[in-house]
């Protein structure tokens, strides 16, 4: 068994606000409509019911649970779905009116089918759902408990976790820091190039470049409608958006002929990214919602301010950190072509060698967030906000150090600074809202993202504290950490804060 988790289960393509308050139990909804279809027992059901346990009933209303569940009994699914169909889906609901389960089967829904336990908490996960089907009689039909363990992942209750048949089919496999630096060691291989290999056991080649690219352009997307909107952010916070205006404001200092800001424009990469996420817009888990900025913004500051510089993966000679020529270094024909300058226009040059250092940057991120998953937690119900926003910190961290040309070590070292100085931080969202503190909270992890990549560039890899030290003290720090700071909006700022 291995740590290492796809990009494609990593990263998925979502909706706001939150990975394990929405994405996880609106999956949950999905599959247990499923399995009546597949049991042959959907037309017999006459009602559903949810019960929401543990922080999904304490912040289940700010994070639009109930709306999720709705919409994934729907058969409404994260990836595909328009974020609007999800939005007040439950909110909004007349109770009476008739829930189409599964896309196909008619039932009567009312509000109070749902229900919030907040002080009820499951052995499995603090993020705990049962699911209920009833016939016309009130007999059960079907009951599921469903945990949503971060990131948008679930687990049901009896299943193991993961999914091993495709982590079996991994080559590269490894349990820690130290062992996926030696697998590296003794393959010649980048972090990136390992966790490639790994991807194109169960993809091609093009597959893995086109999803990857997929990944990178709605985390764009995010970064621009997060940039160009106005307004107020849903909830009785009525927080006003702020990426807009600062766009504004950086984009008047430039067009009056002084140089950009690259620091600021950081920060707001990364408010855009979350004040999409808390208005319920279409994000990318990076590896949760509530963190969901702090990669893209990373990502999108080495895009615009340092892809061109001819520093790491932005040179067109190694895209990969490899030799020209090397069957190691990128994806496809058209990443050889364009090493070897086939392709003659400079601005498609410039465009593909970008492409592949995103890659690589979410590439290095996922080997990378694997081991944090695997061996500690991503959810904030479980670790706290230094498992969501430490942990998206420490692996933007990474991957820009890739794509600068760091080597493995100094990669691990990236990671680790940026891990060791979240340890600790609470998840103490006020009136339950993926808003505040957590929009700010990204914005400031991404600038310590920055800072970890540069100090780690300017050593040598070589360091006293280890990566895995560090992931197994936040684990630890999580166990011990009082569950009124993890996500139940019972401690920190969520109760020494007026919420209106």
């Amino acid at each position: 068994m291995t740590a290492y988790v796809s990009a494609f289960d990593l990263f998925s393509i979502g909706v706001g606000p939150s990975s394990s308050h929405t994405v996880g139990p609106m999956r949950a909804g999905v599959d247990f409509a499923a399995r009546l279809a597949a049991n042959g027992e959907l037309e017999k059901v006459a009602r559903v019911t949810c019960s929401l346990y543990g922080s999904l009933g304490a912040t289940g209303l700010g994070h639009g649970t109930p709306d999720a569940v709705v919409a994934g009994l729907r058969g409404l699914t994260p990836e595909a779905c328009d974020p609007a169909d999800v939005r007040r889906a439950w909110g909004d609901w007349t109770d009476g009116s008739s829930l189409a389960l599964n896309g196909t089967h008619d039932v009567v829904f009312e509000k109070d089918d749902i229900t919030f336990e907040p002080r009820t908490r499951l052995p499995g996960h603090p993020n705990a759902m049962t699911l209920r089907a009833l016939d016309a009689d009130g007999i059960h039909l079907a009951q599921e408990t469903y945990y949503s363990i971060g990131g948008g992942f679930i687990r049901r209750d009896g299943e193991e976790s993961g999914r091993s048949l495709d982590k079996a089919a991994f080559p590269f496999a490894y349990r820690d820091a130290a062992s996926l630096l030696e697998l590296c060691d003794e393959n010649g291989l980048t972090i990136a190039e390992l966790a490639r290999r790994n991807e194109t056991a169960l993809r091609s080649e093009e597959d893995v470049a086109a999803g990857l690219d997929a990944i990178w352009n709605t985390m764009a997307a995010c970064v621009d409608a997060g940039l160009h909107a106005e307004g107020t952010l849903p909830g009785i916070l009525k927080v006003k958006r702020r990426a807009g205006a600062i766009r504004e404001q950086l984009d008047e200092v430039e067009s009056d002929g002084h140089p950009a800001v690259p620091g600021e424009w950081l920060g707001a990469f990364a408010l855009a990214v979350n004040e999409e996420n808390a208005a319920g817009g279409r994000v990318v888990t990076a590896p949760t919602n509530g963190a969901a900025g702090i990669l893209p913004a990373v990502a999108m500051y080495w895009w615009r301010f340092l892809a061109d510089s001819g520093l790491g993966a932005g040179n067109a000679v190694t895209p990969y950190g490899e030799l020209v020529g090397s069957a190691l270094m990128g994806f496809g024909a058209e990443a050889s072509l364009v090493a070897v300058g086939a392709i003659e226009d400079p601005d498609t040059v410039a465009e593909a060698n970008r492409r592949r250092g995103i890659r690589r940057f979410l590439l290095t991120a996922t080997a990378l967030g694997s081991l944090f998953k695997a061996n500690a937690s991503i959810s904030g119900a479980e670790g706290g906000c230094q498992a969501e926003v430490g942990s998206a910190c420490a692996m933007a961290a990474g991957g820009l150090t890739a794509v600068m040309g760091g080597t493995n070590r100094q990669i691990e070292n990236a990671a680790e600074i940026a891990m060791e100085h979240h340890l600790g931080l609470t998840c103490d969202p006020i009136g339950g809202l993926v808003q505040i503190p957590c929009i700010e909270r990204n914005a400031i992890a991404a600038s310590t993202a920055v800072t970890a990549a540069r100090l780690a560039l300017r050593g040598d890899g070589q360091h006293y504290v280890s990566l895995d030290a560090v992931v197994e003290t936040m684990r630890q720090t999580g166990l011990d950490m009082s569950t009124k700071y993890k996500e139940t909006s019972e401690g920190g700022l969520a109760v020494n804060v007026i919420e209106c």
